[in-house]
C-alpha cells in the first residue's frame, strides 16, 4: 500500500499537471459518487489537489471532491493527450482531462466525488490523526491520541493506525521500529510519552525527507535497513532479520530480534 510520503509525491504531481486548468472531461467508474450525486462539469476549475494522510482530494471550483484511497494495488497515472495508457481500461477508476494532460485513476480501494461539507464528515478523513508527512505535524496531538488506544495494544499496530497519526504504513513501521531499537511486540502502555513521541518524530522526518527525494525510498546508509530483508544480516549487528504477518490488521512486521529484544529500554534515548 502506498504511503504517506508517496501519496504526497502523487498529489505534487497531480497538483502541478492540473490545479488552474478547466475540465475537458471527468469520468468514475464503480458507483464512485458519494450523497451529493454531483460531479464536476466541462470548464469546471481543477482548484487544488492535496493529500491528508494515505488519502488524495482534488478540489473543484464548483465545490466537488474526488477523493481516492489508492488501497493496496491503485496508483495515479499522468499522460500526454494521446498518450498510450500503461495498464488496462478495465483498471481505470477515475478520468480527469484538462487541456494539456489526462490524470487517471487505476485499480484505486476507493474513489467517490463528495462534497466539501462530506469530505470534513467522512468516517475514513475526519477521524485521521496528524499527518506525518506534512510539514509541523501536532505531535503532541498525535501522543495524546496513542494514549487512548487500549494500553495492551501492541506498538506496531498502534503505529499503523491511521487514527492515531496519520501516513505510516508497513515500510515506516518496521524501519523507524528498527532505528529507535524498539521492540515492535511491546504493549504500547510501557512506553512513556517522550518515547512514543520519538517514535512519530522519526516517522515524521523519514516521511518528510523521502516526500521531496527522487529514486527508491531511503531510510538509512543501507537503504531500508529491515523491511523486505527476512533472513539477512542486520545491519547493526548482523543477527539474521525476521518477520511475521501479525496483528488484526495481518500486516508483516520486519525486527532485529537482537537490536529489539524486549528489554530495550522503552525511552526517548
Amino acid at each position: 500500500m502506498p504511503e504517506g510520503d508517496t501519496i504526497r509525491k502523487t498529489a505534487a504531481s497531480l497538483h502541478r499537471a492540473l490545479a488552474g486548468r478547466r475540465l475537458i472531461a471527468f469520468t468514475t467508474t464503480g458507483g464512485a459518487f458519494g450523497p451529493a450525486r454531483r460531479r464536476p462539469e466541462p470548464g469546471t476549475v481543477v482548484e487544488r489537489v492535496e493529500a491528508r494522510g494515505k488519502h488524495v482530494l482534488m478540489r473543484f471550483g464548483d465545490g466537488t471532491v474526488l477523493h481516492t484511497h489508492l488501497g493496496m494495488h491503485g496508483s495515479w497515472h499522468l499522460y500526454r493527450p494521446g498518450e498510450r495508457w500503461l495498464r488496462g481500461p478495465t483498471r481505470v477508476r477515475a478520468v480527469v482531462e484538462v487541456t494539456d494532460a489526462t490524470a487517471v485513476c487505476f485499480a484505486a480501494a476507493v474513489v467517490e466525488v463528495l462534497s466539501d461539507l462530506e469530505v470534513e464528515r467522512h468516517p475514513g478523513i475526519a477521524g485521521l490523526g496528524p499527518d506525518l508527512a506534512a510539514d509541523g505535524p501536532d505531535l503532541d496531538e498525535a501522543v495524546a491520541r496513542a494514549r487512548r488506544v487500549p494500553a495492551a495494544s501492541p506498538v506496531a499496530s498502534v503505529l499503523l493506525d491511521q487514527r492515531v497519526a496519520a501516513g505510516i504504513g508497513n515500510v515506516y513501521k518496521s524501519e523507524v521500529l528498527f532505528a529507535r531499537r524498539v521492540d515492535p511486540f511491546a504493549s504500547v502502555g510501557s512506553f512513556d510519552d517522550d518515547a512514543i513521541r520519538g517514535l512519530l518524530e522519526a516517522a515524521s522526518s523519514m516521511l518528510r525527507a523521502n516526500a521531496v527525494r527522487r529514486g527508491p525510498r531511503t531510510t538509512s546508509r543501507e537503504g531500508l535497513a529491515v523491511y523486505g530483508r527476512t533472513g539477512r544480516p542486520c545491519p547493526r549487528c548482523r543477527t539474521p532479520v525476521r518477520s511475521i504477518v501479525h496483528g488484526h490488521e495481518r500486516r508483516r512486521t520486519y525486527w532485529c530480534p537482537a537490536c529489539q529484544s524486549p528489554g530495550t529500554p522503552r525511552t526517548a534515548s
